[in-house]
């Protein structure tokens, strides 16, 4: 269990944005999140023992990823429960507290294989469960995803996949042109698994439908499933992997902006300076707000390391100044930064601090059926606190309670 803590500083959370905040800490939980002056108990200077704080510091919550694919050299699609916890504790240390471990298209015996894997790491309390990204996604849009392995939904594929990972299994991106989709996304609420609309070539209409279903679908989630205030399909990394938007061709991205705008949806946005630029960042986030927007990495096995060669599930892969391409095609394979390095980015783009911090943590952790264990910092919740300088960059990261950052 945690020891006994008290932080002080700027508190910034979906919550509360409070100057002189204090956070107090016991048992690996939290008992105090508020104005430092209104903290029942001895606040002390903040540093002697047991104490943090420091002139400019912020007290952020744990920030929580739906969308990474490894990190510091691991692949989660590589089969490996040793390099699985090696990527999760790297997130973790960079203060992604909470995260879905991603798998990229693979054959259906490399799928079952590593959705076993990660069940297993699940169950460790290392990662929070599994993202099938494929394989049942579109041709024309397969970004870094190999081709030849695409596949259309198919049930015996789906039983298999459902029996590997069993409870763990928590999101799965779909096309929603593909014959079989809706079904599989009905099938997928039922068992309160997140659809998740990306790798499409879908029209507005199809696009728009697919989310609408999905959406009611988790509404209706019977009891037994998560059922959980905020469970709302999601959009993979919006604008990547779809047809770009035009006038008279709006393609996804228009039904998935208004089904976002609507409270119906939430889309990712790899807010990296890669995948997109500042100005469509920025303007996503007035146009739905930030309650409507999950901020991703994508996160793939260069994460945290130089730059050089690497591999993103079967496809080999270059990464040169930070951005990560595919070999054999050059489309971009991933992201290389944490989900700090992304809320950073955000920011510079002129997204509101607190903003984009919801974002990365309220939202997400909602969608997940997690609002009560994650997301935010408030009383009896699981100690998960990012310290950061007013820069935003890492100075300090508590997760459970203990430091796996230490200040």
């Amino acid at each position: 269990m945690g020891k006994d803590l008290i932080l002080r500083g700027r508190i910034v959370s979906a919550s509360m944005d409070i100057d002189d905040g204090l956070v107090a800490l016991a048992g690996g939980l939290i008992t105090y999140a508020g104005p430092a002056s209104e903290y029942p108990g001895d606040r002390g200077d903040a540093g002697g023992s047991g104490r943090y704080g420091g002139s400019g510091r912020i007290l952020l919550p744990g920030l929580v990823d739906l969308h990474c694919h490894g990190a510091h050299g691991a692949d989660f699609a590589e089969g490996s429960e040793e390099g699985a916890r090696a990527a999760a504790r790297y997130l973790h240390s960079r203060g992604t507290t909470t995260l879905l471990a991603s798998l990229v298209t693979g054959t259906p015996a490399d799928l079952v294989r590593n959705l076993k894997v990660l069940r297993a790491v699940a169950e460790e309390g290392l990662v929070a469960g599994s993202h099938l990204e494929g394989p049942f996604l579109s041709g024309q849009q397969c970004g870094a995803h190999d081709p030849a392995l695409l596949l259309e939904p198919d049930a015996g594929l789906v039983a298999q996949l459902f029996e590997a990972a069993g409870p763990t299994l928590a999101s799965m991106t779909l096309a929603a042109e593909l014959p079989g989709a809706s079904e599989l996304a009905d099938l997928l609420t039922r068992r309160g698994v997140l659809p998740s609309l990306g790798h499409t070539a879908a029209d507005h209409s199809g696009a728009a439908a697919f989310l609408e279903r999905a959406a009611v679908g988790l509404a209706e989630t019977p009891p037994g499933a998560d059922s959980s205030k905020g469970r709302r399909p999601t959009v993979t990394h919006l604008f990547n992997a779809m047809p770009t938007m035009h006038h008279r061709a709006p393609g996804p991205v228009s039904a998935c902006l208004s089904a976002a705008r609507a409270g119906n949806a939430v889309v990712e946005l790899i807010a990296d300076g890669v995948h997109l630029a500042p100005e469509t960042v920025k303007t996503v986030f007035e146009l739905v707000g930030a309650d409507n927007i999950a901020l991703v990495t994508d996160s793939m096995a260069a994460t945290g390391l130089e730059d050089g060669q690497y591999r993103l599930g079967t496809l080999a892969v270059t990464v040169d100044g930070g951005v990560a391409r595919v070999d054999s095609s050059g489309a971009i394979a991933g992201g290389t930064a944490t989900l700090l390095d992304v809320v950073r980015s955000a920011v510079a783009a002129g997204v509101p601090v607190q903003d984009a911090v919801t974002s990365a943590t309220a939202v997400p952790a909602a969608v997940l059926g997690l609002s009560a264990q994650a997301g935010d910092v408030r009383e009896g919740m699981p100690a998960d606190v990012v310290v950061v300088d007013p820069g935003l960059n890492l100075a300090g990261v508590l997760r459970r309670g203990e430091w796996v950052t230490s200040p």
